[in-house]
């Protein structure tokens, strides 16, 4: 009982901060504004979850392009730590190569369930109609990956069914990543 407690807000504490780190790649690769002064109440939020971790990284891991890898970097190593815990908790029976094979699912996982929830979210602020820094912000995240869609999927009657389509999609990819999981740690 107690492993299933601390497992739950481990992973909770990790999915947070490493979620927020991936959210910093992908603002910063879609460059949006995340600074006090643009008035984007999630990059401050975002920043104040990681800067602590990925400002030293960044004197060791250089960016590729607009890609901030050092945020990547930093992501990874939280889902490391997770697993590692729970490894060790566990009894560090086992192989320990699996704890590396289980961080990159999981950093994959926290990128379908944040995109999932980026989506929602968007979905719910399109039918309110609601104009604000947040709802331009996470418009702007959301849009790049709608596109493909919207290109093949034109509106039915008014009504833009692509976020549907990618939740979807997004769904699949989830239950693919969990037979991908199965199978790496079986082989």
């Amino acid at each position: 009982m107690l492993y299933q407690i601390f497992s739950l807000l481990l992973e909770v504490a990790v999915s947070v901060l490493a979620g927020a780190c991936l959210l910093r790649l992908y603002m910063q690769h879609q460059r949006i504004p995340m600074s006090a002064r643009s008035g984007n109440p999630l990059g401050r939020f975002v920043f104040a979850l990681t800067d602590w971790l990925v400002l030293p990284l960044r004197r060791v891991v250089p960016s590729l392009g607009r890609w901030d890898t050092a945020s990547l970097v930093a992501a990874y190593l939280l889902e490391l730590g997770q697993f590692a815990l729970l490894w060790l908790m566990a009894g560090a029976g086992g192989g320990l190569f699996a704890v590396p094979i289980l961080a990159a699912f999981g950093l994959l996982r926290l990128f379908i369930s944040g995109m999932t929830g980026l989506i929602i979210v968007y979905a719910i602020l399109s039918w309110v109609q609601a104009r604000s820094v947040m709802s331009d912000v996470i418009e702007r995240l959301v849009a790049p990956a709608l596109m493909p869609i919207r290109r093949v999927l034109p509106l039915i009657g008014g009504i833009d069914l692509s976020p549907l389509v990618l939740l979807l999609l997004l769904q699949i990819a989830s239950i693919v990543l969990g037979n991908l999981q199965g199978m790496a740690l079986l082989a």
